[in-house]
């Protein structure tokens, strides 16, 4: 019940803006012929009362049986265009705003021709915002769309990185990192192969995988199990879990079932030649130098997301070697625990953003609406001596693309 009132209330709130957004369309739509206007109204309202229905009936709809494109696309056509129409309402509500003030000023302070100036100077202005509010609306669509093509344009990103501390035997060490797999959206097995040959292209010495292979269920690895079983390095391939891994976001028919899924995925893993590090350090040895690498299971700062990690498990041992990198999933761990209580962790590698896969990113400037609930969402970050590289992901999960913000294979070296 609380889900359905939910819905009818978000369908209310959708319907309204569609109102609201008629009315300005009806507005500019003013000198066009009756046919032409006759094709805009139509169309508006096919597309909103289509979208309102196809919302409002999900909840009765069994979609984990649709084909997986159709539900990422519908989710994707439906949030852009409610976004596309709230932003540009928003942009409305403020000339009539503006208009209001206007008109109550002219009415108090300008009875005669003052008053009835400054109404006919805001009309223009009216016209002006009412299309700026269209065109906003409509550019986020149009991007959105676009960034269905780029859910797959792997962008390799080269980051040196200098510590003092690193052993020389693991200077110029070649890391590869890739996190956010979610094989369960993945609809193009030759893309995904491609960006697997470039990762092997770069002839990694390690290569570290942050989390959320899965988006839900070990079996949405099949098929491409073989696929990122390619994936070799002098090193190891290791991996830890991210919050998608433990099934959390779906329903299992009992809790041995859910735990069954976990085991699964373990040993999927395992099978692909991927070393799952869990709360637990390894070893890697060079030349006869070692440095420690360390692995945890998810652990967020963020309320709604689990705290499975366990650093006074897997760190003590580590202390004793003089270069440490730490994988963990979620970044929000970084400021939360590692910072402050270990203080001799050099590099952390962290993914799980995914940059909202939606955002804006030119040299010297990157923006993105997760920023405002991620300090470190994207790219190096540092503090002191230590370091934190987040991942801008590998794969991508309910917006089937990729605006702004890229899949990302990132190629750290020790120097």
């Amino acid at each position: 019940m609380r889900s359905t009132g939910f819905i009818s209330i978000i369908a209310i709130v959708m319907a309204s803006i569609d109102l609201y957004v008629f009315q300005v369309v009806k507005m500019l739509s003013q000198g066009s012929s009756s046919r032409t206007k006759s094709i805009i109204f139509t169309s508006y309202w096919v597309l909103s009362i289509s979208i309102i229905v196809i919302f409002i009936s999900l909840p009765y709809l069994n979609t984990e049986r649709w084909p997986k494109n159709l539900r990422n696309y519908l989710f994707a056509t439906i949030v852009g265009f409610f976004f596309a129409k709230l932003i540009a309402s928003v942009i409305f509500l403020m000339d009539d705003l503006r208009r209001l003030i206007q008109w109550a000023v002219a009415k108090i302070f300008f009875r005669n021709t003052e008053g009835e100036s400054e109404v006919n100077e805001g009309i223009s202005r009216s016209v002006f915002l009412s299309w700026l509010g269209i065109g906003i609306g409509g550019t986020l669509i149009s991007s959105l769309v676009y960034g269905f093509s780029n859910k797959y344009n792997y962008q390799i990103r080269r980051i040196p990185l200098a510590f003092n501390n690193l052993p020389p035997a693991f200077q110029g060490l070649k890391i590869v990192q890739i996190s956010d797999i979610h094989s369960g959206s993945f609809d193009n097995r030759k893309a995904v192969e491609k960006g697997v040959q470039m990762v092997l292209d770069l002839q990694p010495d390690l290569i570290l995988f942050t989390g959320d292979l899965i988006n839900d269920r070990t079996m949405e690895m099949l098929g491409y199990e073989e696929v990122f079983s390619r994936l070799r390095a002098p090193l190891g391939v290791f991996s830890t879990l991210g919050n998608h891994d433990y099934g959390d976001y779906v329903k299992w028919p009992t809790e041995e079932a859910r735990n069954q899924n976990i085991e699964d995925l373990k040993t999927l893993q395992a099978n692909m030649g991927w070393r799952l590090l869990m709360n637990e350090h390894v070893v890697l040895e060079k030349q006869g130098q070692e440095i420690a690498l360390i692995g945890i299971e998810n652990w967020s700062a963020k309320a709604r997301f689990p705290k499975h990690g366990k650093m006074w498990k897997a760190y003590p041992g580590a202390e004793k070697y003089p270069f440490k990198i730490l994988m963990s999933h979620d970044p929000s761990h970084w400021d939360a625990e590692v910072r402050p209580k270990y203080g001799d962790i050099d590099l952390t590698l962290a993914g799980h953003t995914h940059g909202m896969q939606f955002g804006i990113e030119i040299p010297g400037f990157k923006w993105s609406p997760v920023k405002y609930v991620y300090d470190q969402w994207a790219g190096l970050y540092e503090n002191g001596k230590q370091k934190l590289y987040v991942n801008r992901g590998y794969g991508f999960i309910g917006y089937p693309g990729r605006v702004g913000i890229l899949p990302e294979i990132t190629l750290i070296e020790l120097v």
